[in-house]
């Protein structure tokens, strides 16, 4: 079947993860289809509007090479296929039933299921998930924030998709996308069309806040839409890298508007939650790696997931290129330019610092004679790391944690080897807090 031919010219063009997830749920409607018009139905609108923007050009493309003629793709939905003698009319009711969902672009693989929960992102992920399942209900407007990479356009995607998954109408832009819409449309003397877009749904997804910064007249135009939806009951929410009242050059106006719901912050993630994280991509993207190679990854690679979701892609196919099995010694290799080190600008009081904030003791207690077990761990890290982070010698290291001679200090470390050894949890921790030392700003 000449459907079958095209599929397959273009599975060999796109990544594997991609053909599965999308183009393979795929099925062609024979019945609907003409020389004009080819027709493929969809299990659900998430995978409909993604294959709709992603491959439909590619795909008239392909039999337009097969054919000499090219046809428009229509992708239709699988409950909305109606018995009927009239093609043209079956096609009608089904691309309307994809048009009436009004949505700007959703990542259908940023879902709920799919996003890790942690005790850093509990408190933002149950948020979304309430006002998912009753949007302009619960809390209006919602406002996650947290540093760049953590999650935030997940969760915001996460709650587009489910609610558009319900029938209900979907937007969703960063602040940049709103502000050239509206520049494009003010320029062109058809902000009426602006307005019907932002202002006419039942759910506004604004990701990255932060930029609308001392852009006034998108402030103005912004602040109107806000209070036009939110007067409604149409519910709003937005991201950030900063709580509002953080955001310099924006309106106290808008401030106090962003104010009035829920404000949810997403943290840095545990070592634990980045191991979830990973397992949990790899089993989305079926790629195998070793225990070993994930708590590396875990300890080495900061904080930022989008960042580690890249090193894992990156480490997938230059293994795939080179036809090398993924082990440990491998990813170090290929990784060790995305793991920086800097450890010429470490000092001794860096080291002490980042232990103390971590383990939440004073740093005075980790240079002091203490001997509870929480304080005597401390040191015994402190002492091993600015061994290993340094060029301190063991003499040196023992006048400055006060210790009697290095011989003390080569105790400490013998202990600390011993541990890594034998106690994975505690080699994690280690690990952990040597990356944050490594990539930390000082």
């Amino acid at each position: 079947m000449l459907a079958d031919t095209v599929i397959a010219l273009l599975k060999e063009e796109i990544s594997s993860t991609e053909y599965d997830r999308y183009i393979k749920q795929l099925k062609f409607s024979e019945k609907a289809s003409n020389s004009d018009q080819m027709v493929f139905i969809a299990p659900n609108i998430l995978i409909a509007n993604w294959i709709k923007t992603r491959y439909c050009e590619k795909l008239s493309h392909l039999f337009e090479l097969k054919t000499g003629k090219k046809p428009e793709i229509k992708i239709i939905l699988k409950e909305h296929i109606k018995s009927t003698k009239s093609k043209s009319a079956s096609v009608e009711i089904i691309n309307d039933s994809i048009k009436s969902t009004k949505s700007t672009i959703l990542n259908p693989s940023y879902t709920f299921d799919s996003f890790v929960v942690g005790s850093s992102n509990q408190y933002a992920y149950t948020a979304a998930k309430s006002i998912a399942e009753k949007p302009g209900i619960m809390y209006n407007p919602v406002f996650i924030y947290g540093p760049t990479g953590l999650g935030k356009t997940h969760l915001i995607h996460a709650i587009g998709n489910f609610c558009q998954n319900r029938g209900k109408s979907v937007i969703y832009a960063t602040i940049e996308q709103f502000m050239n819409d509206f520049t494009y449309n003010l320029r062109n003397q058809s902000m009426d069309r602006f307005r019907e877009k932002y202002r006419n749904c039942d759910v506004l997804l604004i990701d990255d806040t932060q930029f609308l910064s001392n852009k006034i007249q998108t402030q103005e135009e912004f602040f109107h839409t806000f209070n036009e939806l939110h007067s409604a009951g149409k519910q709003i929410v937005l991201t950030s890298d900063k709580p509002p009242k953080m955001i310099n050059g924006l309106e106290d106006r808008l401030k106090s508007r962003f104010e009035w719901g829920l404000i949810a912050d997403i943290g840095l993630p545990e070592l634990e939650t980045k191991i979830a994280i990973i397992k949990k991509k790899c089993e989305l993207d079926g790629i195998s790696l070793s225990s070993d190679i994930i708590n590396y990854i875990a300890a080495n690679m900061g904080d930022n997931i989008r960042e580690i979701e890249s090193a894992i892609i990156n480490l997938n196919a230059y293994a795939s290129l080179m036809r090398q099995e993924i082990t440990l010694d491998f990813a170090k290799n290929v990784m060790r330019e995305q793991i920086k080190e800097k450890r010429d600008n470490i000092s001794l009081e860096d080291i002490i610092a980042t232990i103390a904030k971590d383990l939440n003791i004073k740093p005075s207690e980790i240079k002091s004679s203490k001997r509870s077990k929480n304080i005597v761990e401390a040191r015994r890290i402190g002492i091993y790391l600015a061994r290993t982070l340094t060029p301190n010698s063991m003499p040196s290291l023992a006048s400055y944690f006060g210790m009697k001679d290095h011989t003390a200090v080569s105790h400490n470390i013998k202990k600390i080897n011993e541990l890594i050894i034998s106690n994975e949890s505690f080699k994690l921790r280690v690990e952990s807090l040597k990356n944050k030392i490594l990539t930390k700003d000082f």
